[in-house]
């Protein structure tokens, strides 16, 4: 009676964690579907095509990879405390690794687009010129398409392209806009539709903007300058406790091993992150200065 018993019961657990897992496990697809499609559609807003099955292969191979590393060098099999805390801090890791795509997104869109601004200037510029020579608003753009770099030439031709396509202008300029993201690009926009409204001069108004955008950028170098040396602090007070910790566990791991398996160690280990995350969100915010 006792083994039948037994025996249901285990199959009852076993069919449970098959459930689970099925449920779990079309989460994860789900979740993988819509992610690596929205992240996808972003890389092709800054003309990167990468497939969205790509994408999801490159965040689930960074998740397994950064969960099977911290489990090995904080979890354990001798101990169900030290086998759990490895299995936690792995969840955790393999979290971070599977938004690995979209924090490379966000530095790409970043780098595109303060290169897209250094270009504006000369942009403007150049179209100031152009409509001095009598050209039109459509053929300022034309020439920037033929003369110009990437990505300001990439975005300029998209935009050109919907206009052909049947488009309208206003229309168009607010895709380019929103694509871009940049202040200045919809600065830019704005006197371009109050111009063609109120019939204002485009070219000085072009060269206006040029001239302001020139001021703040030098204003914002020159304070990226003068908080250089608190970023580096920044960076090497949040790192210095990861990087001893990382040497004690490859010079002395019988010391570093228990300290972590214990209930003192993860509090301590938690305090520590805390902290660090909070004195990195601070001097953050101190240096961020917006212009």
């Amino acid at each position: 009676m006792i083994l039948a018993f037994s025996i249901l019961f285990a199959i009852s657990i076993a069919g449970l964690t098959y459930v689970i897992g099925q449920a779990v496990l079309e989460g994860m697809k789900a979740y993988s579907g819509a992610y690596s499609q929205k992240t996808a559609q972003q890389f092709e807003d800054i003309f990167l095509f990468i497939p969205p099955r790509r994408i999801a292969e490159i965040g689930w191979a960074s998740a397994a990879v950064l969960f099977l590393l911290v489990f090995l060098l904080v979890g354990s099999t001798r101990s169900l405390l030290a086998f759990s805390v490895g299995i936690a801090l792995g969840i955790i890791a393999g979290i971070v690794g599977l938004q690995t795509p979209s924090w490379i997104l966000k530095y790409l869109k970043q780098r595109r687009l303060r290169r897209f601004n250094l270009q504006l200037v000369d942009t403007l510029i150049s179209m100031s010129n152009a409509l001095k020579a009598g050209f039109s608003i459509m053929q300022a753009f034309e020439s920037v398409v033929r003369e110009g770099q990437n990505p300001i030439s990439q975005e300029f031709g998209l935009f050109l392209h919907q206009t052909r396509v049947g488009v309208s202008f206003s229309e168009a300029l607010e895709n380019l806009d929103r694509r871009v993201g940049s202040e200045d690009l919809t600065l830019v926009i704005q006197a371009i539709e109050t111009a063609r409204r109120t019939g204002g001069n485009l070219t000085e108004i072009f060269e206006k903007i040029a001239a302001m955008i020139r001021e703040r950028m030098r204003i914002e170098n020159r304070i990226r300058t003068l908080t250089a040396q608190a970023r580096l602090q920044g960076i090497v007070v949040a790192l210095m406790p990861v990087i001893i910790a990382v040497a004690m566990m490859m010079v002395r791991p019988s010391l570093m091993m228990p300290f972590l398996h214990s209930l003192a160690g993860l509090a301590v280990f938690v305090i520590v992150a805390g902290l660090i995350a909070a004195g990195g969100l601070i001097i953050r915010k101190i240096i961020n200065i917006d212009v």
